[in-house]
């Protein structure tokens, strides 16, 4: 009897030390949402920005930059991390450890960085003229042919492109929502603040310009967004400071109230709204990170 229960005891110890070695493994090699952020790689979704080519970038100096544990765009950068944050095409939540990220050899070389002419002839005899450049993921705000100031922006991705051609808005709604879509969560349908339309497709879709989210690359379902910070820290808790506010200052200068009176907050039909022209095709994801010039 003794030893019945000896063998039976051995097995109990034997059967909890593989429990526990079981799960520990499995922890290890799946972390949970509520995991300190770390580099894995086990992480599917990370993202390398260096394999995404804008034809701008040529003659700037560069290389991939991987986000370590308990990195960010403010501890690498400083009070440069805007400049990186634009050239990168990527906000804060967006930049996160087992990622790679372009890095300037030189941050004085990006200081003044835009990818779209200074000066752009076809926008020469309009007082407000807004290019969109698919190719470089950027846009241009123009009075007179002359660049007044230019943002990162998000297109439609692969097989939601953003239809290109020369358009005009004619909507505001600064509190817009999309009708089709929903956040991560699914709990609201996703905020589209600083909403300008400028185009709807035979399939009765409207494309808008708008507040979104940056991930560094095409994104959107064809609608064009642009950085807004406020937007993401009323609907996502993070950053806890904006600072990037790209759309917020769009929205104000293509149909602010000094152009079209007080904003109501509702969907307003605008009368001779700024032309928007959206040219070029997707940018060429590498295979790898391209040598440096």
């Amino acid at each position: 009897m003794r030893y019945s229960r000896m063998r039976f005891s051995h097995k109990i110890v034997l059967i909890t030390l593989f429990t526990t070695m079981l799960v520990g493994f499995t922890i290890l090699r799946s972390p949970t949402l509520t995991d300190v952020p770390a580099a894995s790689p086990e992480d599917k979704a990370r993202e390398d920005l260096s394999r995404v080519e804008y034809p701008s970038l040529r003659n700037i100096k560069w290389h991939a930059q991987f986000i370590q544990p308990q990195q960010s765009l403010e501890s690498l950068y400083g009070a440069d991390w805007v400049l990186v944050a634009r050239f990168n095409r990527v906000d804060r939540r967006h930049v996160y450890p087992g990622m790679t990220i372009k890095a300037p050899d030189n941050i004085a070389d990006i200081r003044t960085y835009t990818p779209l002419p200074l000066f752009y002839q076809p926008a020469a005899r309009h007082d407000k003229y807004i290019l969109v450049d698919i190719t470089e993921q950027w846009l241009g705000a123009y009075e007179h042919g002359k660049l007044a100031f230019s943002t990162p922006a998000a297109t439609g991705k692969e097989t939601t492109e953003t239809p290109t051609g020369i358009f005009r808005i004619f909507t505001r709604h600064i509190n817009h929502t999309s009708s089709l879509y929903k956040t991560a969560n699914d709990e609201e349908q996703y905020p589209m603040d600083n909403a300008l339309r400028f185009h709807v497709g035979s399939d009765n879709v409207s494309y808008w310009l708008h507040a979104r989210d940056l991930p560094g690359r095409p994104a959107s379902h064809g609608c064009i967004g642009l950085f807004d910070e406020k937007m993401q820290k009323r609907v996502f808790g993070a950053p806890q400071k904006p600072v990037l506010l790209d759309s917020e200052k769009l929205y104000a200068w293509a149909a602010g109230d000094d152009e079209y009176g007080e904003d109501s907050g509702e969907s307003e039909e605008l009368e001779d709204g700024p032309t928007v022209e959206v040219r070029g095709s997707l940018p060429r994801y590498l295979d790898r990170p391209p040598t440096q010039l």
